[in-house]
């Protein structure tokens, strides 16, 4: 949620900021602004509610706004409503200070208070004011430079933000900081770049610097020099982003969800090419990579996967193979409520902390707290070099590549492939299974990107059959086991961008309630990939048909006779029963991708969502 972009070079500052922002646009938003300043001048400051064209249209694209130092940013309401009074940035009455800021500060209250009794006014109702005030407050007060007056704030600040600061008496100059909340510098012959995510500036430069928790940075054209709160210097390492920038466009699609859907079957192949080696006597599994050891893993008493979202679905079917394969017990925590109930965790346990961009502020805080329990934790992260990823005693990188729509698609398949390829060598290293048995999974893991291929060439009856169904006002999806786990990213898919009113149930509970709701014309999706339950979900759907429910099967191929039961229905090819949620998933996320485009919605920033949730 927002996006922050900031540029010190000889180029013109405010087109690269508007060209950055709007590589940013997937993270969602509802006003822009931007600061440049030319020289020894006072910076310009524009800003607009709305999509970023209109911003653009203020400014003529950025050519109206002269200045060669800038920051932007797009923002994504908390505090107070949309408006260009709260948009981004801000800054002092006299412009000695000017900042833009993700994440939310949580004492602002208190912080203003005393900020108005020092005699600053405040114009917005945005926690943001109150920080740029506090900082012009130590800088004016104490006489202090930059870095000591933002280290004195991060200080007296409770909460999460990527901040970058521009001051009057330090032109060609930008300082940031950084706490819970992501952002990366970049240089490149001469220029400097900053940003919260790395889209926005993949088009001008790959070698970046990772800024840690609780540190600052000075930036000047082609040099960052990079703090801690005390003031000393810290040396960092240049890092190169290894991403395509044109992994970061639609190649052609039209829209960003899409082209990521397609592209799951090779971010599944290369996530499994990454773990999964050939050896004399077959498919083997390596893990070196991660820092995981065969001691650690025996001496594992259970599992606790923690996560948000779709990564959380991604653990409920993640603990029916673990404890299939494994047999030891796994907990699946949402990161939301894991740190507010004090968990107890056994001190052999091993904590799984699930997430895409490595920044989801409530997963970082559960990581942290079953640190401070004592729990050795484990990594499945998209994002390398984000904080989950530094943090985490062990780390499995998935390779999804730049996701770009906030509906998640290839990283869900790619956390999944890494569940399996956990799941099926903790069993081995246990001795659950044998090596004939690993090596069997293991060859079938290897073809479900071709399984995944087949089924996208078959999107058209999907595409006939949401265009049907988009008028619907509930729908439920149903299963039993892994298919539960199933319909609950289903269920997602179809309510976060197509606005449709969608609930997922594990089957055997719709008689405890739920089929109260269901009537004529309801849509229930029964998923029936589980041998041993498919018989029960039959019955379960012969249930809610009898309530006048239209009923859309998904099960494997040879199930036929389930058409005497669905009036829709939608086959996937077989595979080992474990893999089924990465083959059931597809036509689950093209249902809800065709029915948002048969609504005319915006499939890739739907409505009140961010693709990267820093904030509580």
């Amino acid at each position: 949620m927002c996006g922050i972009v900031g540029y010190i070079g000889p180029r013109q500052a405010a087109p690269i900021l508007l060209e950055g922002l709007s590589k940013l646009e997937y993270r969602g938003y509802d006003s822009a602004g931007i600061a440049v300043r030319d020289a020894d001048k006072v910076p310009v400051v524009v800003k607009a509610k709305g999509r970023l064209k209109v911003l653009s249209e203020k400014t003529n694209g950025g050519t109206a706004v002269p200045g060669s130092c800038g920051i932007g940013h797009t923002r994504w309401a908390t505090h107070g409503e949309p408006s260009e009074n709260n948009a981004h940035p801000h800054a002092t009455s006299d412009m000695n200070v000017v900042a833009v800021h993700n994440g939310i500060i949580e004492n602002y209250k208190e912080l203003k208070d005393k900020m108005i009794r020092k005699g600053y006014k405040f114009y917005s109702e945005t926690d943001t004011e109150v920080a740029v005030k506090v900082v012009d407050y130590y800088y004016h007060k104490y006489k202090m430079g930059p870095i000591d007056a933002i280290a004195k704030t991060m200080v007296r600040v409770r909460g999460s933000y990527a901040l970058a600061v521009m001051f009057k008496e330090y032109p060609g100059e930008i300082y940031v900081a950084r706490k819970d909340s992501p952002m990366i510098i970049g240089v490149n012959n001469g220029e400097t770049y900053v940003a919260s995510d790395v889209p926005a500036i993949l088009n001008y430069t790959r070698n970046v610097y990772y800024i840690g928790n609780l540190e600052m940075a000075r930036l000047t054209a082609g040099k960052a020099e990079f703090y801690n709160l005390d003031g000393d210097i810290v040396e960092k390492e240049l890092h190169e982003i290894k991403w395509d920038a044109e992994a970061a466009e639609k190649g052609g699609f039209e829209h960003f969800m899409m082209k990521e859907i397609h592209e799951q079957p090779k971010a599944v192949a290369d996530t499994v090419g990454a773990y999964v080696k050939d050896s004399q006597d077959g498919p083997v599994v390596d893990l070196s990579s991660t820092g995981l050891t065969d001691e650690a893993v025996s001496s594992i008493s259970g599992l606790t996967i923690v996560a948000c979202g779709s990564a959380y679905h991604v653990g409920v079917a993640a603990q029916y193979v673990f404890e299939d394969l494994v047999r030891i017990p796994v907990r699946v925590e949402l990161a939301s409520e894991f740190r507010y109930r004090r968990p107890l965790l056994a001190p052999d346990n091993l904590v799984v902390v699930i997430s895409q961009s490595g920044e989801t502020a409530d997963s970082l805080a559960a990581l942290r707290e079953a640190k401070d329990l004592g729990n050795k934790t484990l990594a499945i992260v998209n994002v390398v070099g984000s904080s989950i990823a530094r943090e985490a005693d062990y780390v499995l990188y998935t390779m999804a590549g730049p996701e770009i729509a906030v509906a998640t698609t290839k990283a869900y398949s790619t956390q999944l492939i890494a569940s399996y390829i956990l799941a099926i060598e903790f069993a081995l290293i246990r001795g659950t299974i044998d090596d004939a048995k690993a090596q069997e999974m293991l060859t079938e893991i290897r073809t479900l990107s071709g399984k995944i291929q087949r089924l996208l060439e078959d999107k058209e009856r999907i595409q006939w059959f949401a265009a049907k169904y988009s008028n619907a006002h509930d729908i439920f999806f149903i299963g039993r086991g892994i298919d539960y786990a199933i319909s609950l990213e289903g269920s997602l898919k179809m309510k976060e961008i197509s606005y449709i009113h969608s609930e997922a149930y594990a089957a055997g509970e719709l008689k405890h309630g739920t089929i109260s709701l269901v009537e004529d014309g309801t849509l229930v999706v029964g998923v029936l990939t589980q041998s041993g339950l498919y018989e029960k979900t039959v019955s379960n759907m012969v249930e809610c048909k009898s309530r006048g429910a239209y009923l859309m099967g998904l099960t494997s191929y040879g199930n036929y006779n389930i058409e005497d039961t669905a009036d829709f229905t939608v086959y996937i090819p077989k595979t080992d029963e474990h893999f089924a949620t990465s083959l059931a998933i597809i036509p689950l996320q093209l249902l809800g991708y065709y029915v948002s485009c048969a609504k005319g919605l915006d499939v890739d920033k739907p409505r009140n969502l961010a693709k990267s949730v820093t904030v509580e």
